[in-house]
């Protein structure tokens, strides 16, 4: 097929010798699969802001780092430097978490290369050597629907071990490829240890897939896998090899509010002071 524009620096570059056809087209970019040497891979090309269906939420941004206070200035003005700066943040976040959860040994696409907007990444195949069909797209028994969620919470613990959240998991952004599921689609991703959110981001995607195998696996309904990776990531027992149970005791103690309080006045008190202290440096 044409190159695509969006496609033409990657070939001039060299990273990619030709298109051979578009895989898909979602709400957030269109996927082409491309021939590189001798290798077949795909290729995403993001879409543009206005463009997208997903909306970049506060809450996602929340402990995302900017390169420098100029881009930061920029970015919460909404100047067009700003706009374009944070169009490449929202990229290089899913680029970042790829390479980081590969490395990690997290099922992700293999990525080899980022340019232009257009992240270049290893083609995941079924059995049969065709694309990978969605998770949703799949026929699932009540064995399979059973492996498939324990492989997928062992991929959610090893993330969370390498400090990361995908934020948006379901059944829609899971391939099944002959290896078995694969986690896709990061651009909405969290770093644990920096969002406030992390806890109910971590809880919802280990409940969006629960409830989707539980159709096939109804005993899966009644687990609590999300809160127990939460509480022992908390307490820092968690690890990658970590054995679950799908059980968690939820505390009837009450809530110590007398000390809640005066460890949030205690930490205003050692703010005001430390402004006070930084207005008298100043003068």
């Amino acid at each position: 097929m044409k190159t695509p524009k969006r496609l033409q620096p990657l070939v001039h570059e060299g990273l990619i010798d030709g298109v051979i056809r578009q895989l898909m087209s979602g709400k957030e970019a269109t996927v082409y699969v491309v021939r590189s040497g001798d290798d077949i891979r795909c290729a995403k090309v993001y879409k543009e802001a206005n463009k997208r269906g997903f909306r970049q939420a506060a809450l996602y941004q929340e402990g995302r780092k900017t390169k420098n206070t100029r881009q930061a200035r920029a970015m919460a003005k909404g100047t067009r430097f700003g706009r374009r700066a944070q169009e490449e943040a929202w990229q290089n976040v899913e680029v970042d978490a790829l390479y980081r959860l590969a490395a990690a040994g997290v099922r992700v696409p293999r990525p080899y290369a980022f340019s232009h907007g257009v992240v270049l990444m290893e083609l995941l195949t079924d059995a049969e050597g065709n694309a990978a069909p969605r998770l949703n797209d799949v026929a699932l028994s009540e064995a399979l629907a059973l492996e498939y969620h324990g492989t997928l919470i062992a991929q959610i613990v090893r993330m969370l071990c390498a400090g990361v959240i995908h934020g948006d998991l379901s059944e829609y952004n899971v391939l099944v490829t002959g290896e078995g599921p694969v986690i896709i689609d990061l651009p909405q991703a969290v770093d644990a240890a920096a969002n406030n959110n992390a806890a109910g981001m971590l809880k919802r995607d280990v409940h969006n897939i629960t409830t989707y195998f539980s159709r096939f696996a109804p005993t899966l309904a009644s687990t609590q896998y999300g809160n127990e990776i939460w509480s022992l990531y908390e307490s820092a027992s968690l690890h990658p090899e970590v054995t679950l149970t799908g059980r968690f005791a939820t505390s009837t103690k009450p809530a110590d509010v007398a000390a809640v309080m005066q460890e949030i006045a205690a930490v205003r008190a050692e703010h005001e002071a430390r402004q006070r202290y930084k207005a008298m440096m100043e003068e």
